[in-house]
């Protein structure tokens, strides 16, 4: 892990869906799938707070990242252009780790299909991934050339499945099956995969260091309050506690 900010330059900053934006950034970056970056893109103390992006992917250095248009940080970075430069901190928190088993299923919710993609190139699995949106889908072709299946469902039933992607999922065909989205739908899922199979999830929280100083990010599990940040942002799910 670094322990300073450092620069990236931009290379592309795209709008492939409405308010979601495929960045790229050159440099030497390093990370495992899974992990995630605080990033600055802008001078000053407003907004006070860093945005943590999970990694989408890294190939011969370049850093690509997929996020939300969510407030101010984000909207900032997304009227960024190539050439422009951001600060970044990272790699940070434990990724997936090696997750046994010859057949794997890959389960997002929106935004949450950003780090799978790095995940499912990494994997020496047969992979299949299923996808929820809340209409037209987006990141699909990325996927395609490592993964054997690819499943989507839509809220609206403008593309795919209409309802919710787990209802696509049969978790006893896999050995295991790894999840980033909403956290109803990982509730969901913890209950769908209960003695069925192994469910490794990468969890989401408002975080402010990134690097376990602040616990502002903690989560509830069987072993007491953890960070997302530095315990995660990956845990199995049996670990953890969506409800008192």
């Amino acid at each position: 892990m670094k322990d300073s900010y450092r620069e990236g330059k931009i290379i592309i900053n795209e709008e492939v869906a409405k308010g979601v934006f495929k960045l790229i950034l050159e440099g030497n970056f390093t990370g495992a799938p899974g992990q995630f970056y605080m990033l600055r893109g802008w001078n000053g103390l407003d907004p006070f707070l860093p945005r943590p992006i999970s990694i989408a992917d890294i190939e011969d250095g370049r850093l690509t990242l997929l996020y939300e248009v969510r407030g101010k940080g984000t909207h900032i970075i997304s009227k960024l252009s190539p050439g422009d430069s951001l600060s970044l901190l990272g790699p940070l928190g434990n990724g997936f780790g090696k997750i046994n088993g010859d057949r794997m299923a890959l389960v997002s919710g929106g935004i949450g299909i950003a780090p799978l993609l790095y995940l499912a190139k990494e994997m020496d699995a047969q992979v299949d991934l299923y996808s929820g949106f809340r209409n037209g889908p987006y990141f699909m072709e990325e996927f395609k050339p490592f993964v054997n299946e690819i499943k989507v469902s839509t809220e609206d039933g403008t593309f795919g499945h209409k309802g919710f992607v787990t209802e696509l999922l049969i978790p006893e065909n896999y050995d295991a099956v790894i999840s980033c989205g909403p956290m109803p739908m990982m509730e969901a899922l913890k209950d769908q995969c209960r003695d069925k199979t192994e469910l490794m999830l990468s969890m989401e929280s408002h975080m402010a260091c990134g690097i376990g100083a602040c616990l502002g990010c903690t989560i509830q599990t069987i072993r007491g309050m953890e960070r997302v940040c530095k315990e995660g942002p990956v845990f199995n799910a049996r670990e953890v506690i969506f409800h008192d």
